[in-house]
């Protein structure tokens, strides 16, 4: 059987988008990563700004905390956090010390950012922490600049671990309704 061109470059597309994983969906619903990937896996995130990939690699420096996120993409802390509020303490130090109090207010309800401690959230990523930490990591097109320092190349960042607490931290926070899905 003989294929026109453009039928060729269709069906060469449709075979790599499924050979990808990926969906040719394209109504703006974040995509969730399976909550266990094999053991060697490594995490796949995307960039806030224009969905490329976001390499974050496992450094030496890392905490057990922050290679098992790397690797899972769920945060060990959120749920000790919930739990644990002297614990949580933790991660308001880190939003405290990294001035995200300056765009994000004294406890993430937003001043000259938007809030991101209720259910309208700017990303809809931002339901997960996956989603949040890609944000943070690697910024976003409303202004907020990367913070991770692999991401910006700059040691004087934030590491995985720290990113992780203060995600974990205004999960806390929330004042949204309805499930709260980063504790299930």
């Amino acid at each position: 059987m003989r294929l026109s061109r453009l039928g060729f470059v269709c069906l060469s597309f449709l075979i790599a988008m499924t050979g990808c994983g990926q969906s040719t969906d394209t109504g703006g619903e974040a995509k969730v990563a399976a909550s266990k990937p094999d053991a060697g896996a490594q995490c796949a995130f995307e960039s806030t700004k224009d969905n490329s990939p976001l390499v974050i690699k496992a450094a030496a420096s890392d905490t057990p905390q922050a290679k098992e996120f790397l690797q899972t993409c769920i945060n060990p802390y959120t749920k000790l956090y919930a739990n644990d509020p002297e614990a949580a303490k933790e991660g308001k130090k880190k939003f405290g010390y990294w001035s995200c109090t300056q765009c994000h207010g004294p406890n993430g309800d937003g001043q000259v950012a938007v809030s991101i401690t209720d259910d309208r959230w700017q990303y809809a990523k931002h339901i997960t922490d996956k989603g949040m930490f890609e944000t943070i990591a690697g910024g976003s097109n409303g202004g907020m600049f990367a913070w991770h320092q692999q991401i910006a190349n700059n040691a004087e960042l934030l590491p995985t671990d720290d990113i992780l607490k203060i995600i974990a931290w205004l999960r806390t926070q929330y004042k949204g309704e309805g499930d709260k899905p980063w504790l299930n």
